[in-house]
Protein backbone atom coordinates (compact mmCIF):
# COMPACT_ATOMS: atom_id res chain seq x y z
CA UNK A 1 0.00 0.00 0.00
CA UNK A 2 3.07 2.82 0.85
CA UNK A 3 4.35 2.42 -2.26
CA UNK A 4 0.73 3.09 -4.10
CA UNK A 5 0.31 5.52 -1.50
CA UNK A 6 4.11 7.14 -2.84
CA UNK A 7 2.61 7.31 -6.46
CA UNK A 8 -0.73 9.07 -6.02
CA UNK A 9 0.75 11.83 -4.21
CA UNK A 10 3.67 11.73 -6.44
CA UNK A 11 1.54 11.87 -9.25
CA UNK A 12 -1.01 14.35 -7.17
CA UNK A 13 2.06 16.90 -7.24
CA UNK A 14 3.55 16.93 -10.68
CA UNK A 15 -0.36 17.17 -11.85
CA UNK A 16 -1.02 20.67 -9.63
CA UNK A 17 2.19 21.91 -11.54
CA UNK A 18 0.78 21.37 -15.02
CA UNK A 19 -2.40 22.66 -13.62
CA UNK A 20 -0.52 25.85 -12.74
CA UNK A 21 1.24 26.25 -15.84
CA UNK A 22 -2.06 25.48 -18.14
CA UNK A 23 -4.03 28.03 -15.94
CA UNK A 24 -1.17 30.32 -16.80
CA UNK A 25 -0.73 29.70 -20.31
CA UNK A 26 -4.68 29.85 -20.46
CA UNK A 27 -4.31 33.67 -18.66
CA UNK A 28 -1.72 34.59 -20.66
CA UNK A 29 -3.25 34.52 -23.88
CA UNK A 30 -6.72 35.73 -22.45
CA UNK A 31 -4.54 38.75 -22.07
CA UNK A 32 -3.50 39.03 -25.62
CA UNK A 33 0.27 37.77 -25.03
CA UNK A 34 2.09 35.31 -27.07
CA UNK A 35 4.65 32.41 -25.01
CA UNK A 36 7.05 35.28 -25.38
CA UNK A 37 5.32 37.92 -23.46
CA UNK A 38 4.56 39.85 -26.70
CA UNK A 39 1.32 41.49 -26.82
CA UNK A 40 -1.29 41.53 -29.96
CA UNK A 41 -3.70 43.91 -30.47
CA UNK A 42 -6.02 43.27 -27.02
CA UNK A 43 -2.95 43.33 -25.45
CA UNK A 44 -1.61 46.46 -26.68
CA UNK A 45 -5.16 48.18 -25.84
CA UNK A 46 -5.03 46.35 -22.56
CA UNK A 47 -1.61 48.13 -21.84
CA UNK A 48 -2.94 51.28 -22.84
CA UNK A 49 -5.82 51.00 -20.46
CA UNK A 50 -5.99 53.29 -17.03
CA UNK A 51 -6.87 51.47 -14.15
CA UNK A 52 -9.21 54.15 -13.26
CA UNK A 53 -11.33 54.06 -15.72
CA UNK A 54 -15.21 53.91 -15.04
CA UNK A 55 -15.20 49.84 -16.08
CA UNK A 56 -14.42 46.58 -13.80
CA UNK A 57 -10.84 45.16 -15.42
CA UNK A 58 -9.87 42.54 -13.19
CA UNK A 59 -5.81 43.37 -13.54
CA UNK A 60 -6.54 46.63 -12.05
CA UNK A 61 -8.21 44.71 -8.77
CA UNK A 62 -6.65 42.78 -5.78
CA UNK A 63 -8.79 39.26 -5.57
CA UNK A 64 -7.84 38.60 -9.08
CA UNK A 65 -4.00 39.80 -9.23
CA UNK A 66 -3.67 37.43 -6.01
CA UNK A 67 -5.25 34.24 -8.08
CA UNK A 68 -2.81 34.84 -10.43
CA UNK A 69 0.07 35.02 -8.41
CA UNK A 70 -0.87 32.53 -6.70
CA UNK A 71 -0.85 29.92 -9.40
CA UNK A 72 2.34 31.62 -10.49
CA UNK A 73 4.01 31.02 -7.20
CA UNK A 74 2.53 26.99 -7.87
CA UNK A 75 3.45 26.98 -11.43
CA UNK A 76 7.46 28.43 -10.71
CA UNK A 77 7.77 27.39 -7.01
CA UNK A 78 6.70 23.61 -6.55
CA UNK A 79 9.15 22.61 -9.42
CA UNK A 80 11.75 23.92 -6.99
CA UNK A 81 10.54 21.55 -4.41
CA UNK A 82 11.25 18.04 -5.29
CA UNK A 83 15.00 17.93 -3.68
CA UNK A 84 13.02 19.03 -0.42
CA UNK A 85 10.63 16.40 -0.87
CA UNK A 86 12.70 14.01 -1.58
CA UNK A 87 15.04 14.83 1.59
CA UNK A 88 11.76 14.48 3.77
CA UNK A 89 11.45 11.02 2.24
CA UNK A 90 14.72 9.95 2.61
CA UNK A 91 13.97 10.46 6.54
CA UNK A 92 11.23 8.77 6.34
CA UNK A 93 13.69 5.65 6.49
CA UNK A 94 15.78 6.77 9.24
CA UNK A 95 13.17 8.79 11.25
CA UNK A 96 9.83 8.89 12.23
CA UNK A 97 8.38 10.96 8.94
CA UNK A 98 5.00 10.04 7.56
CA UNK A 99 2.79 10.82 4.28
CA UNK A 100 1.07 13.42 6.38
CA UNK A 101 4.01 14.73 7.58
CA UNK A 102 5.04 14.74 4.07
CA UNK A 103 1.62 16.77 2.97
CA UNK A 104 2.43 18.97 6.12
CA UNK A 105 5.89 20.21 4.47
CA UNK A 106 4.20 20.83 0.99
CA UNK A 107 1.22 22.69 2.86
CA UNK A 108 3.57 25.00 4.93
CA UNK A 109 6.07 25.89 2.11
CA UNK A 110 2.83 26.41 0.09
CA UNK A 111 1.22 28.50 2.13
CA UNK A 112 4.48 31.41 2.75
CA UNK A 113 4.36 31.52 -1.43
CA UNK A 114 0.20 31.83 -1.23
CA UNK A 115 1.36 34.91 1.41
CA UNK A 116 3.74 35.96 -1.00
CA UNK A 117 1.47 36.24 -3.53
CA UNK A 118 -1.32 38.69 -1.86
CA UNK A 119 2.02 40.88 -0.99
CA UNK A 120 3.37 41.24 -4.22
CA UNK A 121 -0.58 41.49 -5.74
CA UNK A 122 -0.71 44.40 -3.29
CA UNK A 123 2.43 45.87 -4.72
CA UNK A 124 1.72 45.31 -8.26
CA UNK A 125 -1.64 47.40 -7.51
CA UNK A 126 0.15 50.39 -5.93
CA UNK A 127 3.14 50.19 -8.80
CA UNK A 128 -0.20 50.18 -11.87
CA UNK A 129 -2.33 53.34 -9.98
CA UNK A 130 1.44 55.02 -8.95
CA UNK A 131 1.93 55.02 -13.12
CA UNK A 132 5.05 52.49 -13.09
CA UNK A 133 3.43 49.51 -14.25
CA UNK A 134 1.15 49.36 -17.38
CA UNK A 135 -2.11 47.09 -17.09
CA UNK A 136 0.19 43.99 -18.27
CA UNK A 137 3.06 44.86 -15.42
CA UNK A 138 4.92 45.96 -18.07
CA UNK A 139 7.70 48.47 -16.26
CA UNK A 140 6.88 51.89 -18.36
CA UNK A 141 10.26 53.10 -18.27
CA UNK A 142 13.55 51.08 -19.29
CA UNK A 143 15.33 52.89 -15.91
CA UNK A 144 12.61 51.11 -13.92
CA UNK A 145 13.50 47.50 -15.67
CA UNK A 146 17.44 48.58 -15.15
CA UNK A 147 17.37 49.40 -11.83
CA UNK A 148 15.04 46.11 -10.89
CA UNK A 149 17.26 43.86 -12.73
CA UNK A 150 20.67 45.94 -11.05
CA UNK A 151 18.82 45.69 -7.43
CA UNK A 152 18.04 41.83 -7.84
CA UNK A 153 21.94 41.12 -9.67
CA UNK A 154 23.16 42.76 -6.60
CA UNK A 155 21.23 41.17 -3.94
CA UNK A 156 23.02 37.68 -5.12
CA UNK A 157 25.40 38.86 -3.58
CA UNK A 158 24.64 39.62 -0.11
CA UNK A 159 24.94 37.84 3.29
CA UNK A 160 20.87 37.79 2.85
CA UNK A 161 21.32 35.67 -0.01
CA UNK A 162 23.91 33.56 0.89
CA UNK A 163 21.72 32.40 4.43
CA UNK A 164 18.94 31.47 2.54
CA UNK A 165 20.23 29.80 -0.02
CA UNK A 166 22.15 27.49 1.99
CA UNK A 167 18.77 26.74 3.34
CA UNK A 168 17.13 25.66 0.12
CA UNK A 169 20.31 24.21 -1.38
CA UNK A 170 20.77 21.64 1.38
CA UNK A 171 16.74 20.80 3.01
CA UNK A 172 18.74 17.47 5.05
CA UNK A 173 20.37 20.01 7.25
CA UNK A 174 17.19 22.02 7.91
CA UNK A 175 15.07 18.55 8.54
CA UNK A 176 17.99 17.95 11.29
CA UNK A 177 17.92 20.61 12.94
CA UNK A 178 14.15 21.47 13.03
CA UNK A 179 12.58 17.66 13.16
CA UNK A 180 9.27 17.65 14.17
CA UNK A 181 7.30 14.43 13.61
CA UNK A 182 3.74 13.82 11.68
CA UNK A 183 1.01 16.11 10.21
CA UNK A 184 1.59 19.24 12.43
CA UNK A 185 5.47 18.65 12.52
CA UNK A 186 5.79 18.74 8.73
CA UNK A 187 3.84 22.03 8.37
CA UNK A 188 5.77 23.70 11.12
CA UNK A 189 9.05 22.80 8.92
CA UNK A 190 7.47 23.54 5.79
CA UNK A 191 6.39 27.50 6.87
CA UNK A 192 10.54 27.34 7.77
CA UNK A 193 11.29 26.21 4.60
CA UNK A 194 8.96 28.57 2.85
CA UNK A 195 10.10 31.50 4.33
CA UNK A 196 13.49 31.23 3.67
CA UNK A 197 12.68 30.13 0.46
CA UNK A 198 10.89 33.56 0.04
CA UNK A 199 13.56 35.53 1.26
CA UNK A 200 16.01 33.87 -1.23
CA UNK A 201 13.77 34.10 -4.44
CA UNK A 202 11.49 36.96 -3.98
CA UNK A 203 13.86 38.83 -6.11
CA UNK A 204 13.12 36.84 -9.97
CA UNK A 205 9.29 36.88 -9.16
CA UNK A 206 9.87 41.34 -8.69
CA UNK A 207 11.35 40.69 -12.02
CA UNK A 208 8.14 40.37 -13.57
CA UNK A 209 7.78 44.19 -13.37
CA UNK A 210 10.99 44.34 -15.79
CA UNK A 211 9.18 41.97 -18.55
CA UNK A 212 5.80 41.62 -18.05
CA UNK A 213 4.54 39.57 -15.52
CA UNK A 214 2.16 37.24 -17.52
CA UNK A 215 5.77 36.37 -19.56
CA UNK A 216 6.00 32.95 -19.85
CA UNK A 217 9.44 32.61 -21.40
CA UNK A 218 10.20 34.86 -18.49
CA UNK A 219 8.84 32.09 -16.03
CA UNK A 220 10.80 29.21 -17.56
CA UNK A 221 13.85 30.66 -17.61
CA UNK A 222 13.10 32.06 -13.85
CA UNK A 223 11.86 28.64 -12.91
CA UNK A 224 14.48 26.47 -13.99
CA UNK A 225 17.22 28.56 -12.47
CA UNK A 226 15.73 28.44 -9.46
CA UNK A 227 15.83 24.60 -9.56
CA UNK A 228 19.10 24.99 -10.61
CA UNK A 229 20.41 26.67 -7.57
CA UNK A 230 18.52 24.00 -5.15
CA UNK A 231 20.34 21.34 -6.96
CA UNK A 232 22.66 19.42 -4.60
CA UNK A 233 25.45 19.09 -6.88
CA UNK A 234 25.15 22.52 -8.69
CA UNK A 235 23.14 24.78 -6.73
CA UNK A 236 26.24 27.03 -4.82
CA UNK A 237 27.75 27.07 -8.34
CA UNK A 238 25.00 29.61 -9.73
CA UNK A 239 24.32 32.02 -7.80
CA UNK A 240 26.79 34.99 -8.12
CA UNK A 241 27.14 33.99 -12.12
CA UNK A 242 23.26 34.92 -12.41
CA UNK A 243 23.92 37.91 -10.26
CA UNK A 244 26.43 39.03 -12.54
CA UNK A 245 24.39 38.02 -15.93
CA UNK A 246 21.38 40.45 -14.29
CA UNK A 247 23.92 43.05 -13.69
CA UNK A 248 24.75 42.67 -17.49
CA UNK A 249 21.28 42.75 -18.41
CA UNK A 250 20.57 46.09 -16.36
CA UNK A 251 23.03 47.61 -18.32
CA UNK A 252 22.37 46.79 -21.90
CA UNK A 253 18.19 47.50 -20.85
CA UNK A 254 19.60 51.00 -19.56
CA UNK A 255 21.87 51.69 -22.73
CA UNK A 256 19.81 49.87 -25.28
CA UNK A 257 18.85 52.77 -27.33
CA UNK A 258 22.62 53.39 -28.20
CA UNK A 259 22.90 49.58 -28.16
CA UNK A 260 20.60 49.47 -31.05
CA UNK A 261 21.40 52.58 -32.54
CA UNK A 262 17.52 54.13 -31.68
Amino acid sequence: MAPVVRSILWLSFFGLILAAWAMMYAMSTGMGLDLLGRPNDMGQMMRNMNPRMDMYMPMASFGPLAVMWGAMMAAMMLPTMIPTLRSYEDLMVSANGTRAGWLGVLLGYFIMWLGFACVIAGVQLALLYGGVIDMLGIAKSRWIAAALLLAVGLFQFTRTKEICHGVCHSPMMYFIGNWRPGFAGGLRMGLGLGAFCVACCWGFMALGFAGGVMNLAWMGLATLFMVLEKLPQIGHKVTKPMGVLLMIGACVVAGWPMISGG
